[in-house]
């Protein structure tokens, strides 16, 4: 492990170090009274119950300690500890994930080295809303148009997941809305500002009425002005979700979501610029206006909705369909052109399962189904004229098709073995249309085959606490509109989809009442054709593919619930969480023009990530949540010529609970972000032109506010 800079932070490793090797969590501690004592020098003591980890993977919930893939769910507490207008700390705490953001608004995020090709959003990772495919036809996934208050839980699947979810080679995110699991009645009112300029309001909503029906209706406006100079936010969300049980063996489901977002982008800085003022935006050149200038930024407005149908045919059979679709007015005023962008999405993902048993020791289930989406894309770009458009530079129709058929097989021997696979066939297709300028070839079709992307895992419980996993998976990402169609505006027809087979094995433990949990993975992805981003002589970027990316991983986490509810003690509560990756990835054969990388750290994929969270519940319920994030440095061009620096990033929120009445109880929160007042930058510019590569993020900052709820 690095070594570490601060005296705080040296403090704040070896209290995590020392808490990990004590005993002790973890998420999901039941409620109510403790269901055992023992006595301990005639004092008693609660000994605290904690329910079985799940996940809503492959199909169904199910117990993560016999999950044949290395996996995690993230509650809506845990995005509640912290900030909570991002789900930046919550994700950052799963190893194997990052996520940045270069200015407010503006995410990224990288599942096992993904960041790699991914300048603007997420590639690589198929993300969900329930059951609606939130990444659309064209591989792109807005994840900033989310609100994290309306979001129940988080469910991650680690590794290449195609046979069952289509494209990806990175892994599945699954969110789950509030809404379609509502137990009581219950709303919340939020309201916080802090340090430049935040100022955020969330209103939430949900009801339950007789068992069979309940929705959640949840609204939320976040404003900054944003710590660099022309990098403020704006954002309004609307989303409701309603459940409707209208039999005892049918439910229908329903998702609308309604976001308008527009950020400003202030643009990289050299390091001398940085230097002299991490505070500006991009500077102008005698070749270039400004950021600021041309208005540089991002509007958004989209509409995404989704029903879902289920039936229980009979005992045995069930059947599931979704439909779901989005409409996307996008612009970007960028420093060389102004983009205007409409899209519109459609899919449906439908199957069938069957389950049945051979005996009380064979169980066994297998699912048969389609997943599908269509996309068309309206691109224009004009001359930018000061954040207004002008001359027509390029005009395209894009459309996407992505279909997936799969198959999935599992049988559970004696409740301990389970052997599972599955296998999918894949297709991608776009076909493309230039208006303007005029081309040789106006028109035509790209293909990225049809390939067969098949599955097989293994886990054995060795006993009731200990498990172990294997498997062996294909990885398959054809590129997305925006690499196909970069900035450069030109269509790059030779662009191939990455490819590559995941060998992993895990183990994971937990003691006989949960309050100590650990897991491990370790994997190995040799990845062909990988995209990486590449930028011409105008600053414009376009995408290449590298022969061979060579991926090797470990990955650990820790749970630990150190100190069991009690009541008159100091410290009533503590839990821990420890998450650390190292990612071994380097350069297969890559050589780009004249320049040899073989050989090279990939391009933004740090060594080391390291992340540390201690919750402490105090009398008069006060609660303190401290979480510390180490990243050693990273190589920011292909070269390996320039890194940034590593940081240890570290962020405190208190909280105190008041209890009005029996309907009406307040939360009083203040949080300081960036505690040790590091110099980093967040989310860094890959093989950036002109040397412009930092996105410097802010330094110690504040925020405060309250929580109504009734």
């Amino acid at each position: 492990m690095p070594n570490e800079e601060s005296w705080m932070t040296r403090l704040l490793t070896w209290l995590v170090l020392a808490c990990c090797l004590s005993s002790t969590i973890v998420y999901g501690q039941t409620t109510g009274s403790d269901s055992a004592n023992k006595e301990n020098d005639d004092t008693e003591q609660k000994v605290v119950e904690l329910e079985p980890m799940e996940i809503i993977a492959h199909f169904n919930k199910q117990s993560v300690l016999g999950l044949t893939a290395s996996a995690q769910s993230i509650t809506a507490e845990q995005i509640e500890a912290q900030q909570t207008t991002t789900l930046l700390p919550a994700l950052n705490a799963v190893p194997g994930i990052r996520m940045e953001q270069r200015s407010p608004g503006s995410y990224r995020l990288a599942m096992r080295g993904s960041l790699i090709r991914s300048p603007f959003g997420i590639r690589n990772v198929k993300m969900y809303m329930d059951e609606f495919s939130l990444t659309d036809a064209g591989g792109n996934t807005y994840l900033n148009l989310i609100d994290p208050a309306s979001i129940d839980s988080i469910h991650v699947l680690k590794g290449p997941d195609g046979s069952l979810y289509g494209a990806n080679s990175g892994g599945v995110i699954r969110i789950q809305p509030k809404g379609f699991d509502v137990f009581q009645n219950q709303g919340s009112l939020l309201l916080s500002a802090g340090s430049f300029g935040l100022q955020q309001e969330q209103f939430s909503v949900q009801r339950s009425l007789d068992n069979d029906y309940s929705f959640s209706f949840d609204q939320s406006l976040t404003r900054s002005d944003g710590y660099r100079d022309h990098s403020s936010l704006d954002k309004k969300t609307y989303q409701t979700a309603h459940k409707w049980r209208y039999s005892e063996h049918k439910e229908l489901r329903l998702l609308a979501l309604y976001s308008d977002l527009h950020y400003q982008t202030p643009g990289g800085l050299t390091e001398a610029q940085r230097q002299e003022n991490p505070r500006m935006s991009r500077p102008a050149t005698a070749f270039t206006p400004s950021a600021e200038e041309q208005q540089a930024g991002i509007y958004n407005k989209t509409f995404f909705a989704g029903v879902a149908h289920e039936a229980r045919i009979n005992d045995k059979l069930t059947h599931s369909i979704s439909l779901f679709g989005s409409d996307t007015d996008f612009e970007n005023p960028f420093i060389t052109n102004y983009e205007f962008r409409q899209e519109q999405n459609l899919g449906m993902r439908t199957y069938f399962s069957y389950q049945d048993r051979v005996n009380d020791n064979i169980q066994w289930q297998m699912q048969f189904g389609f997943e599908g989406q269509k996309g068309w894309n309206d691109i224009v770009n004009y001359d930018n004229n000061q954040g207004k458009p002008a001359a027509l530079q390029a005009r395209d129709d894009l459309d996407n098709t992505q279909s997936s058929v799969f198959y999935r097989a599992m049988v559970n021997l004696y409740d301990r073995w389970t052997l599972e696979a599955s296998l999918g066939l894949n297709q991608a297709d776009m076909n493309y249309q230039s208006h303007f300028p005029e081309t040789p070839d106006p028109d035509g079709d790209i293909s990225f085959g049809s390939i067969f992307m098949p599955r097989v895992a293994t886990s054995y419980r060795l006993s009731d606490s200990l498990a172990v996993r294997a498997s062996v998976s294909k990885g398959f990402s054809p590129p997305t509109i925006a690499e196909v169609r970069s900035s450069d505006n030109t269509i790059n027809t030779e662009l191939e989809a990455e490819t590559g087979i995941n060998y992993e094995v895990g183990l994971r433990w937990e003691t006989a009442n949960r309050r100590f949990i650990t897991d491990l993975s370790i994997y190995k992805y040799n990845m062909d054709n990988g995209i990486v981003r590449q930028l011409n002589e105008a600053g414009a970027e376009y995408f290449v593919n590298a022969a061979e990316i060579k991926q090797k991983g470990i990955e650990a986490a820790i749970w630990a619930y150190l100190l069991p509810s009690s009541y008159d003690g100091w410290i009533q509560s503590l839990r821990v969480q420890s998450a650390v990756s190292y990612n071994h990835y380097r350069f297969g054969h890559y050589q780009v023009n004249n320049n040899d990388y073989s050989g090279n750290h990939v391009t933004a994929v740090p060594d080391w990530v390291w992340s540390n969270t201690l919750s402490f519940v105090f009398p008069k319920q006060i609660g303190l949540n401290i979480s510390h994030n180490f990243m050693s440095k990273i190589p920011l061009n292909d070269s390996n010529t320039v890194y940034s620096d590593k940081y240890h990033l570290l962020q405190m929120k208190g909280t105190w609970d008041l209890n009005i009445s029996s309907s009406f109880d307040m939360q009083l929160f203040a949080g300081v972000d960036n505690v040790l007042n590091e110099e980093y930058s967040l989310g860094n510019d890959i093989n950036a032109f002109g040397n412009r590569y930092f996105n410097p993020a802010p330094g110690r900052n504040y925020y405060g506010g309250v929580t109504i709820e009734f």
